[in-house]
């Protein structure tokens, strides 16, 4: 199975697990197999998109997707989840219900970033919403001995930040949009500048100094880039 990541056009981060950066917004998806369990950490911007990681997915492994942890609602990471079906969800508390009130929203930021309308509506209709909400921590028991810490982080890209980390040697963390490598962080109307570096400084504490960092949109990075960022925010926000 490791062999084959880069032959599906994906990126080998560590043993069993890899990620994929998606055309359009160079999002990241992620995936993290366990003897009994894969996880796929976000799910692209329509269900078209989620129906190709699927495939991908099930191309590889031979194996269907069983739970997802969505990074935070924004429409690049959340749209592809109804492609998943019988997928366990997680997301961070209070993401279920923002998610179940705000598909318009989702909606209009998705044509407005250039979804097609139909292919935007689409995936709104059908909306998964997490089943499961992390506060604080949740580790998911993938088999194997393969476990992935989730931990709520937020609020701060948005008010839902949600990061996933897998143990190994290096660990590797999935950061969504909390880092950001191909442009600058992006601080919209849900985010929470103020709070922005607290939460980097968690994130550098859950991964450590080895760990491999992987930003919502761009590629790997260290602990380096990572606290580098933390301090431009600190700076462009006001905040220590």
């Amino acid at each position: 199975m490791d062999a084959s990541w880069e032959e599906f056009g994906w990126e080998r981060l560590g043993h069993g697990v890899g990620r994929r950066r998606l055309p359009g917004w160079d999002a990241t998806v992620a995936l993290v197999v366990g003897a009994d369990a894969v996880l796929l950490y976000d799910t692209g911007s329509t269900l078209r998109e989620g129906a190709e990681v699927r495939a991908q997915a099930q191309a590889m492994l031979g194996r269907r997707v069983t739970h997802i942890a969505l990074s935070h609602p924004h429409f690049d990471h959340v749209l592809g989840t109804a492609a998943f079906s019988g997928a366990q969800v997680y997301g961070a508390v209070g993401v279920r219900e923002l998610l179940r009130r705000g598909a318009d929203e989702l909606h209009t930021s998705a044509v407005r970033h250039g979804v097609g309308e139909h292919d935007a509506a689409e995936a709104v209709d059908a909306l998964v919403a997490p089943q499961h909400e992390v506060c604080g921590e949740w580790t998911v028991d993938l088999g194997g001995g393969r476990e992935v810490l989730l931990a709520d982080v937020g609020p701060a890209h948005s008010g839902h930040d949600l990061v996933a980390v897998v143990p190994g040697s290096p660990a590797v963390v999935l950061c969504g949009d909390l880092v950001e490598e191909s442009g600058e962080p992006q601080a919209g109307s849900d985010a929470f500048p103020s709070r922005w570096p607290a939460s980097l400084d968690r994130l550098l504490a859950l991964g450590g100094e080895d760990a491999v960092y992987v930003p919502g949109h761009g590629a790997v990075v260290d602990a380096a880039f990572v606290r580098d960022q933390r301090e431009q925010l600190a700076v462009r926000f006001g905040v220590s």
